[in-house]
């Protein structure tokens, strides 16, 4: 997403092809686009730089928004738009099948088992392979699951963010359901590259989050000093702390941080070596239960709306 999306700056494609690139050298083997994303030039950016290794990556995108003038304007699932989203996404990555698609936000006007039954479809004409849910609460869940099986959930999940371990983990353990948790590092909060002086800029998509306010961002740096404690004692950094926490949930959690730089790339992909003990994420996790949040993460319109 970021490499040209929401932010508010992007890198060229030539840099986002290389990067991408770099990280299948790297070891990575999973990639997340969406054809809000743009809208429409991420998918492009990802099937050019991705061709040379299809048969060793899985690439997943999104549908779900209505666009207009090439502008997002509106949620929307309906069967023969889903289609049409699915035939503009397997041009724009330049494949024959899309191995993860998500519905990127429920729609309420829209019945989740209209939606699953349309997957199946393209499940069964050989155009998707797995089906994806993101945001999704537990009720909607279970209903889609009944139509097709539900192989993954994408939604927010970090240090900061743990509304999913309520209720949302234990549905996805039951059914056997992958967790691909999206902001992993907080919007970049957690690397401990901001803090309450940090300029962000007006057409960065964390302008719209509370969560980001100076005041919030000068509260909310006791997180950041969680994970630096245990950053200094085990030669990593925050970020790897923070995706490590992630991954040592559940060997089913896939995080996804995103970066435009190669060695912010290196650092986050370290963090798959970093192994904490049992004990380390018992004391990190009661310790960070003792941290209040400050503010929230998105404003009420921007929850309903957003494709982030």
């Amino acid at each position: 997403m970021g490499l040209n999306f929401s932010y508010g700056h992007s890198i060229s494609k030539e840099e986002s092809i290389s990067l991408l690139r770099a990280a299948v050298e790297n070891g990575i083997t999973f990639f997340d686009t969406a054809e809000v994303y743009g809208p429409y030039t991420n998918e492009e950016i990802v099937g050019e730089a991705l061709a040379p290794f299809r048969d060793d990556i899985v690439i997943a995108t999104k549908f779900g928004f209505e666009f207009r003038d090439g502008k997002q304007v509106g949620i929307n699932s309906r069967p023969e738009h889903i289609v049409k989203a699915v035939e503009g996404s397997l041009k724009r990555l330049n494949v024959d099948t899309i191995d993860l698609l998500y519905q990127h936000r429920v729609d309420p006007n829209v019945p989740i088992e209209d939606v699953a039954g349309t997957v199946k479809d393209l499940i069964q004409q050989g155009k998707v392979k797995y089906f994806g849910l993101s945001e999704a609460g537990a009720g909607t869940i279970r209903r889609a699951h009944a139509v097709q099986p539900v192989s993954a959930l994408q939604s927010e999940y970090s240090l900061w963010y743990r509304k999913p371990e309520d209720e949302i983990i234990p549905l996805l353990e039951e059914l056997g359901i992958g967790l691909v948790p999206y902001s992993p590092l907080g919007k970049g909060f957690l690397t401990g590259k901001m803090d309450e002086n940090t300029a962000i800029g007006e057409a960065d998509f964390r302008q719209n989050s509370p969560r980001f306010d100076a005041q919030a961002r000068k509260s909310n740096m006791v997180f950041v000093e969680l994970l630096q404690k245990y950053a200094t004692s085990r030669d990593a950094t925050p970020a790897q702390i923070a995706l490590a926490w992630l991954l040592g949930q559940k060997p089913w959690i896939a995080p996804i941080p995103g970066t435009t730089k190669l060695h912010r790339m290196e650092e986050n992909n370290g963090a798959a070596q970093l192994n904490l003990t049992t004990e380390d994420l018992r004391e990190i996790t009661e310790a960070a239960n003792q941290l209040h949040v400050s503010g929230s993460r998105y404003t009420e319109v921007l929850e309903r709306s957003t494709g982030l």
